[in-house]
């Protein structure tokens, strides 16, 4: 039996136009599901409640609305509904997150412990580490300790199960036995993540050994600009014991486990199923700013960009993420359609924070999107002229600024800016296609031009733009039946791109088959997006070519008849 919802809850659902309200429990739900479809965890939230109070003993229902308040980050409704759904005997991975979120927040770690002989069950993975903390928080160190070392047991979890000891052995104190798992001379070499690195260097302060926590740091993040490691730095440099900030209790503790978790998650599964556990980390560790911008960064993903920016606001401005989060509200904002404010708001942080490369990079980018390419120029030009010494990690800043030079129409320049980018990052594949291809389409070195093309291929096999770019200049160099293969695979994987479509029809109309060159010049022309028309989707040209064909287009635009193009042309 489930129990009624409380009238605060039912208070919390946004009022519905009326016509809405009257369709019943079918109309409800199904108009739930779609809201659940497209991760409005509002509005799925709104119309799973009223489905419920419609009917009430429904366990799915009360499961999907759960769903929806983690996703919405309130777990005060979403603790009542995993009350009543355990009530009722109903246990989901969901309820158990929810009792996990809500114990841990609650610093409850008996209850937490005990618990976990019922029907909790997020995960092998989870419910070990779980387990762990909760025993680290109620002093049971030594099987806490057991525990961490049985999820490292399995080579599949022994990453996080060492990560995490070494986190509650540096919370009791006991730091040179972190040091010993972080270095690798306890149980071998951990993968070094961001939070690793960072807890490793505070161990090292911590055991009075600056220096080292110095050359770790700068082994890593050497030049770095990000103020966090700017800060740690000075710190070190000036002898002050850097402080434990990853976990500085239990229930932080807890809040690691969900956000490293939620991280891998991130590229593995669905935005929403990582965003389950990146709220539960908040949840657990309010303060947390890589929770945070986690979140965030899949609410984006999700295209909810109003909950996006309610958590990029939550970022302290005197935090030194605060540029982070601004970098990432502004991106959410353009993608909103809200290009002005995105615009002003990185204008605004370029002025606060100008000695950040990253900061004038983004405004660039963002300038860059909107085709305003002479200002993006200038935006990129004021983040190299912040490099002290070019780095390879550099390489992004001169390929970008290239491009907004190359569509000014000043080739030199942009020219320049991909060589350089390519002496920093030699076999960057995506200089390597940029610059290769623009040296096709502008007929120059096409020898040098599909070397650079072949190489990028081979390092991004799946990328159907770079595959375009090898079938393209193969197609300009008059080698039809080679471009064929190429073009072929990279319609392929990009199905849906109207360049790639049109580019295949010209490289089967060279081959004489000229039928399936008009189906996709036609199929280019149905992608064709009519707000945003670029030089090379161009429909009028894509209509005169199955209106006459690609000889006669050719002619009248002057250029070489196919048969002629290149040195190598094949007989058509």
């Amino acid at each position: 039996m489930f129990r009624t919802l409380s009238a605060a809850l039912l208070a919390s659902v946004m009022i519905l136009p009326t016509a809405a309200q009257s369709e019943g429990l079918a109309g409800s739900y199904l108009a739930a599901r779609q809201a659940s479809f497209y991760s409005d965890y509002q509005q799925a939230a709104d119309w799973y409640i009223r489905a419920i109070t419609q009917d009430p003993e429904n366990p799915i229902l009360h499961e999907n609305a759960l769903t929806a308040w983690i996703g919405l980050g309130d777990f005060e409704q979403a603790i009542e509904i995993a009350e009543i759904m355990r009530g009722a005997g109903f246990d989901t991975q969901q309820t158990s997150i929810i009792t996990v979120a809500d114990l841990g927040a609650r610093q409850e770690f008996q209850n937490l412990i005990d618990i976990y002989e019922g029907p909790v069950n997020i995960g092998p993975l989870v419910d070990g580490l779980v387990v762990a903390w909760a025993q680290v928080g109620a002093g049971q160190m030594t099987v806490a300790l057991e525990g961490f070392d049985a999820v490292a047991a399995d080579e599949s979890t022994r990453a996080f199960g060492l990560y995490h000891k070494a986190l509650a052995l540096a919370l009791v104190g006991d730091y040179e036995g972190a040091d010993a798992i972080f270095s690798g001379k306890a149980e071998g070499a951990l993968p070094a993540t961001i939070n690793g690195i960072l807890s490793h260097a505070e161990i090292l302060s911590q055991l009075e050994r600056n220096d080292d926590a110095l050359e770790l740091l700068n082994s890593i993040f050497r030049d770095s600009s990000d103020p966090i490691i700017i800060s740690m730095t000075e710190k070190l440099e000036a002898g002050e014991a850097l402080p434990l900030s990853v976990a500085t209790s239990a229930s932080e503790g807890l809040a690691e486990v969900f956000f490293s978790v939620a991280g891998v998650l991130e590229n593995e599964a669905s935005a929403g199923y990582a965003l389950l556990f990146s709220r539960v980390s908040e949840h657990l560790n309010p303060a947390s700013v890589p929770a945070m911008l986690l979140s965030a960064s899949l609410l984006e993903e999700l295209e909810q960009y109003d909950l996006a920016n309610e958590a990029y606001d939550r970022v302290p401005r005197s935090h030194p993420s605060f540029h982070e989060a601004e970098i990432g509200r502004a991106d959410a904002l353009r993608k909103a359609g809200n290009e002005d404010a995105a615009i002003e708001a990185l204008k605004q942080l370029s002025e606060t924070r100008f000695d950040l490369p990253v900061v004038h990079t983004a405004l660039g980018d963002a300038l860059r999107a909107m085709e305003r390419f002479e200002e993006a120029s200038e935006a990129y030009d004021r983040a190299i002229a912040l490099f002290t010494e070019p780095t390879p990690g550099h390489w992004g800043a001169y390929y970008t600024r290239g491009i907004t030079l190359e569509r000014q129409d000043r080739w030199e320049d942009a020219e320049a800016d991909f060589r350089y980018a390519l002496e920093l990052a030699p076999d960057q594949p995506y200089v390597l296609n940029y610059l290769g291809y623009s040296l096709v389409e502008k007929r120059q070195n096409l020898d040098e031009a599909l070397e650079m093309i072949e190489k990028a291929v081979e390092r991004r096999p799946d990328d159907g733009f770079v595959t375009d770019s090898l079938g393209w200049v193969l197609y300009r160099l008059g080698r039809y039946d080679e471009a064929v293969v190429h073009m072929e695979r990279a319609a392929e994987l990009e199905p849906v791109d109207p360049v790639v479509s049109d580019h295949l029809g010209d490289v089967l109309w060279a081959v004489g088959r000229k039928r399936e060159a008009e189906f996709q010049w036609r199929r280019a022309l149905s992608f064709v997006d009519p707000d945003d028309v670029n030089g090379e989707a161009d429909p009028d040209r894509m209509r005169r070519k199955i209106e006459v064909g690609l000889d006669l287009v050719l002619e009248e635009e002057g250029s070489e008849p196919l048969a002629l193009a290149g040195e190598n042309s094949s007989d058509l």
